[in-house]
Order: structure tokens, then sequence, then C-alpha cells
């Protein structure tokens, strides 16, 4: 008994380093393809070895992190069908929580405090932090779904498109558009026109999806 005691310890205590991992992720502090070093990460998350091998192993198996034998860790480097999934996705998980919310929804005030942080930023010319404003703004309209399970998969996905973003050097140009856009599908939607804010969303992410894929083919193509 002492000994499950343990493991479900450990499982969990890997769990919760695999959400940190996750989040630092999606606010963007590796990059694709990145060696994932050990002792560094250990040291800021405060952990052992063996626990940092169980988060990894949690993160390979969503498909965030790559283990290459002899060489170590690596960030994941999204490919183009990847990229495409995710946002078919994002389509049907986000412009679905839009459609069926309310404009007086909680999670409303976290979509404009999101809108107003990237806002804030944008001036600060502070780009990273723009893109993780954006995180949080989507993470938002998932929100208004009432589903925790489908936060934590949102989470994952979430990740995975900071990844995507990863792949484009010129910050501004990659997430300056849509702090003007996020608004305006805010602001539509408090309108209690949620037909137009939908519409709005999915125009959004038909776009976003272009550019992301037009990044990753000049990558392969260099």
């Amino acid at each position: 008994m002492k000994k499950q005691a343990l493991e479900d310890r450990r499982e969990s205590l890997g769990n919760t380093v695999a959400a940190g991992i996750r989040r630092l992720l999606v606010e963007g502090a590796f990059t694709p393809g990145q060696r994932l070093s050990e002792v560094a990460l250990c040291e800021r998350l405060g952990v052992s070895r063996n626990t940092l091998r169980e988060a990894f192993r949690t993160l390979a198996h969503e498909g965030l992190v790559t283990h290459q034998p002899h060489r170590g860790v690596f960030v994941t480097s999204p490919d183009a069908a990847s990229i495409v999934e995710i946002y078919r996705l994002r389509r049907f998980i986000e412009c679905r929580a839009l459609s069926e919310a309310w404009p007086s929804h909680p999670a409303v005030r976290e979509m404009r405090v999101a809108v107003d942080e990237a806002h804030a930023r944008s001036e600060q010319q502070d780009w990273l932090a723009v893109g993780t404003a954006n995180m949080a703004f989507h993470g938002a309209i998932v929100a208004l779904a009432d589903s925790p399970r489908l936060n934590g998969f949102f989470r994952q996905i979430l990740a995975e498109l900071r990844l995507a973003f990863g792949l484009m050097s010129d910050k501004e140009w990659l997430h300056a558009p849509y702090v003007d856009m996020n608004r305006q599908v805010l602001e539509t939607f408090e309108a209690s026109d949620t037909k137009a804010a939908v519409a709005l969303l999915e125009q959004y992410l038909a776009q976003s999806e272009r550019v992301v894929l037009a990044a990753w083919e000049r990558q392969v193509a260099t």
C-alpha cells in the first residue's frame, strides 16, 4: 500500500510538472527543435530528474516533446499536417463555445482582461507577451463552454499552437494584427451579436492558419 501511495504521489507530481512545462510552452519560453536540459529544468522547477522524466513521458504522449535516443528530449517541431489539425480543432471548439455562450458569462471578463493586456504590451513592443495574452484570450473563449475537461484539452492545443508560432521570427508581424481583431470579436459578442462575433472568429482563424502555414513553408524551403 505504501508503495502504491508513493507511485501515486510521483505520478501526481509528474502531472503537475508537465502542466508547468506546458504553461512555459504556451508562454513561448521554448522554441521548436530546442533541446531541453534536464539539469536546467530541474533547477527551474525544483524537482528531481525522475519526476522530470515522468513529466517528459506525459508531454511526449501529447506530442509536445520528442525523445531522441542518446541525444535527449527536444521540443517538437510542428509539421503542416499538425498545423492544419490544430486549426481544425480550434474552429470546432472555439466557434462552438462562442456560439452557445451568453455575453454575461464570467469568462467574458477574462477575455476583456486578455484584450487589455495585449493592447498594453503591444504599446511596449513586447510581442512575446502579446502572444501570451492572445493565448489567454482564446483560452477564455473555450472557458465559455463550462467544461474543465475541454479547458484541459485546449491548453494542450495552445501549447502546440505556440510551437507553430515559434516558426516565425518576426513576432510583431505575427501578433500585432490580432490585438485589434480580438477586441473586435469581444465587443461584437458583448453587443449580443453572437452570430457576427462567430463569423469574425472564423475569419480570424482562417487568416491565422494561412499565416502560420506560409511560415512553415518558408522554413522548409530554406
